[in-house]
C-alpha cells in the first residue's frame, strides 16, 4: 500500500492507498495543520501510527521545487530528502518519491471525473492539446501537461514567482506599492493567499477604501488573513466594501495570469484552476467579469474565447501523488 501526501504552507493531506482501490478512493485520510509540525517525518510517522496500515511506499507532492530528490519547502521551513524518507519510514529508498505539488495536480487532471470540475467556459477543447494549471493557495503554483502520442505528461514549474505584470492603471500603483515591501514583486504576492492581505492594505492605505473597524478587528485576530477578507466579501448579509474590492482586484490579475498560461501554452487542451483559494472564490469565478478578463488578449481574444475553462473542486494535489505512486510501484526487493 502507499502513503501519499500533499504537503501546502497551510495545509497537508495525507492518505492510504492501494492499487485495487485506485487513487480516487482512498482507504485512509486526514487533514494537518502544517506549521504545527517541525518536519514531514513526524507528521507522516503519526498518521501511520494512527492508521495502523502497513505501507511499502509513499509519494508526496511538496510546494517548492523538487531536484534530485530534495526540496526546501516555499511557505515552510522545511527541507525533505527522497534518501532520509525512506529511512525515517523504513521504506526501501527507491520507493519514496518527491513530486512539486503543481506537477502532482498537473498528474490528475487526465483522470479527473466530471464530478471533479465546475466549467466556467466549456470551449472548444483540441484533442492532445496542451494544458495549463494555475493554483492559487498559500501561494501560487503553476503547471503544464504535454501530449506525447499516446499520453499526457505533466510538467512542474516555478511560474508563480515570475513578475508580476499590471494590466490596467489600478494594478500599475499596485506594483509601486508593492515595491516598497519588496525587492522582487511576483504574481505569487499578488495572487494567493499570502497575497490577498497585501491587496487589502493596498486597497485601504493607498486608495483609502473604508474599512470597518469590526473587520479590522476580526482579520487582526485570525492567523490566515485571506480567509477572513474573503468570508466578508462574500458575506450575503454585510458584505465588507474593502473585502469586496480586495477580492475583485485579486480576481482580475488571477483571470489575467491564467490567461498568460493559457497563450504561453498555447493550451488549447483547457485551463485549470486549482487550490484553496480558488475554491472559496468561486462563486464569484462564475460571473461573467473572470472570462471577460481571461480573454481580454488583445488580438487573440477569439482564440481565447475558445480555450476551456475548469475549476477543479476536488483534492487533486492529493489524487495525483497517489497516481504518481501508484504508477512508480516496485517490488520491495532490498534493503532501505
Amino acid at each position: 500500500m502507499l502513503i501519499a501526501g500533499d504537503i501546502g504552507g497551510t495545509k497537508t493531506d495525507l492518505a492510504i492507498f492501494s492499487n485495487e482501490a485506485g487513487p480516487h478512493s482512498p482507504l485512509e485520510q486526514t487533514k494537518i495543520h502544517s506549521a504545527d509540525y517541525p518536519s514531514l517525518q513526524t507528521m507522516v510517522k503519526e498518521f501511520l501510527a494512527k492508521a495502523k496500515r502497513p505501507v511499502d511506499r509513499a509519494c508526496f507532492a511538496v510546494a517548492g521545487p523538487v531536484i534530485n530528490g530534495r526540496v526546501k519547502t516555499t511557505n515552510l521551513p522545511w527541507v525533505i530528502e527522497e534518501l532520509s524518507l525512506a529511512q525515517e519510514l523504513n521504506l526501501n529508498r527507491n520507493s519514496v518519491h518527491l513530486i512539486n505539488d503543481l506537477e502532482a495536480i498537473a498528474r490528475a487532471i487526465p483522470i479527473l471525473r466530471p464530478s471533479d470540475l465546475t466549467t466556467i467556459n466549456a470551449g472548444e477543447a483540441v484533442p492532445g492539446g496542451a494544458v495549463a494549471v494555475i493554483a492559487p493557495g498559500t501561494g501560487l503554483g503553476e503547471s503544464f501537461l504535454t501530449w506525447d502520442g499516446s499520453t499526457y505528461l505533466a510538467h512542474s514549474s516555478e511560474g508563480g514567482h515570475s513578475d508580476f505584470a499590471p494590466t490596467d492603471t489600478r494594478q500599475v500603483r499596485l506594483l509601486e506599492y508593492m515595491f516598497t515591501v519588496f525587492d522582487h514583486v511576483s504574481f505569487e504576492h499578488v495572487c494567493s493567499g499570502i497575497g490577498i492581505p497585501q491587496l487589502y492594505r493596498y486597497l485601504r492605505d493607498v486608495e483609502h477604501v473604508p474599512e470597518r473597524p469590526e473587520v479590522a478587528k476580526l482579520i487582526d485576530s485570525q492567523s490566515d488573513a485571506s480567509i477572513v477578507i474573503i468570508d466578508q466579501a462574500l458575506d450575503p448579509a454585510s458584505p465588507s466594501r474593502l473585502c469586496s474590492a480586495t477580492i475583485d482586484l485579486f480576481l482580475s490579475i488571477l483571470a489575467g495570469e491564467a490567461g498568460n498560461l493559457a497563450l504561453k501554452f498555447l493550451a488549447t487542451g483547457g485551463v485549470y484552476l486549482a487550490g484553496g483559494v480558488a475554491l472559496h472564490t468561486l462563486r464569484l469565478m462564475k460571473e461573467p467579469a473572470f472570462f471577460q478578463r481571461f480573454k481580454s488578449k488583445g488580438r487573440l481574444a477569439e482564440l481565447m474565447g475558445r480555450i476551456p475553462l475548469h475549476v477543479v473542486v476536488t483534492p487533486a494535489g492529493l489524487m495525483g501523488a497517489a497516481a504518481c505512486g501508484l504508477e512508480n510501484s516496485i517490488p520491495d526487493s532490498g534493503l532501505p
